[in-house]
């Protein structure tokens, strides 16, 4: 058995080397950025080997800082844990006077519901809240990220549909008015603005003879070639409902020029597209997302933004969104080498902040 484990090994070795297949580095961004720039500052970072996910960062000075995919040690555990759900961060941040979504309500599985003792909070009452609200509505996971369970629902079947699958995921869901504008990440370390973008929704731009099908396909290749790892779901049942508000389909053949939007939430994981505007954001935006990650107890913060107009603008109408106290930014770094050097920058003085 030895001989055959030497034997294939040496075969392999005779293989030219552009038949054998790179293995893909499946290292989470932040543990490999952190373990490329920690020698610029003379630290050391040690990822456990098996899965990837979780590091630990040694200081010249011998202090010992810990991460977990993007989730740092630097925000305080209350505070994280409160950002990570939305209905309490909702109520804190409403209570403090920074707007939030409109007629937001939670509401819980049958399982939970039963668990904790609440009844009439179940997917029969999210139903008559959405009919008080008045169709179309938001629905989506309390404890969600990037994007994963947020719809759009124009009616009782697209309602309990989004419902049901929110809750293969997660015991609470929220049901709330849609909002309608920009929608802007701005990422905040220490009481300073380190990176601020608008998200732009997955959408294609017609060519008048591909199908929005092959358009879908084709950006998919974009990614791949970028070295994005964003995977487009085609069957999606939002994008196809989407879609079919607009009295389209997969197989519709947008005009030349026609840009065709294919979900409504604006995640970058889902095939969104970036802005950068950290040079160009009103003074006072930058005022407004440090005052809030310093209210809610952060020192790292994601705030995603909704604004009516625009952010280059002084505030006018605008609503937090949420809030993210591990703010991934993998698919921003991912869209281009100008957006990864600026996450880089920006991990490069998390490190820094850590250590102190």
């Amino acid at each position: 058995m030895y001989y055959k484990a030497r034997q294939t090994l040496f075969d392999k070795q005779k293989e030219p080397a552009m038949k054998r297949k790179v293995k893909k580095d499946t290292t989470p961004l932040v543990g490999r950025l952190l373990q490329k720039i920690a020698p610029r500052i003379g630290a050391v970072v040690t990822m456990e080997p098996k899965w990837k996910i979780v590091g630990q960062i040694v200081y010249k000075n011998g202090k010992k800082r810990y991460f977990r995919y993007s989730s740092l040690d630097l925000n305080s555990l209350g505070a994280s844990e409160i950002a990570r759900d939305k209905d309490y961060a909702n109520f804190f941040m409403k209570a403090m006077g920074y707007p939030i979504i409109p007629g937001g309500k939670t509401f819980y599985s049958d399982i939970w519901g039963k668990a904790i003792a609440k009844t009439g909070r179940d997917i029969d009452a999210a139903y008559k809240h959405a009919l008080h609200l008045g169709f179309p509505v938001i629905v989506k996971p309390n404890g969600g990220s990037q994007g994963s369970g947020v719809a759009l629902v124009s009616n009782k079947r697209e309602f309990y549909r989004a419902m049901r699958d929110i809750f293969k995921r997660d015991r609470i869901a929220i049901v709330q008015r849609p909002v309608k504008g920009k929608d802007y990440r701005i990422v905040v370390l220490d009481n300073r603005v380190i990176s601020a973008y608008q998200r732009i929704p997955l959408n294609v731009i017609g060519n008048g003879t591909s199908t929005i099908g092959q358009l879908l396909r084709k950006k998919q290749k974009e990614f791949v070639a970028s070295s994005r790892d964003t995977k487009i779901k085609i069957d999606d049942p939002r994008m196809l409902e989407k879609l079919k508000r607009q009295k389209m389909n997969l197989d519709s053949v947008p005009k030349k020029g026609e840009r065709v939007y294919l979900l409504d939430n604006a995640n970058l994981s889902t095939g969104g597209d970036s802005v950068d505007v950290t040079s160009t954001m009103h003074p006072e935006f930058r005022r407004i997302a440090t005052r809030l990650t310093k209210d809610m107890g952060l020192r790292l913060c994601g705030v995603d933004l909704m604004i009516a107009d625009d952010i280059t603008k002084k505030p006018g109408k605008y609503w937090v969104l949420e809030i993210n106290s591990a703010p991934g930014l993998d698919h921003y770094a991912r869209s281009g080498k100008a957006q990864e050097k600026i996450v880089e920058a920006l991990y490069l003085e998390v490190l820094k902040s850590m250590g102190k």
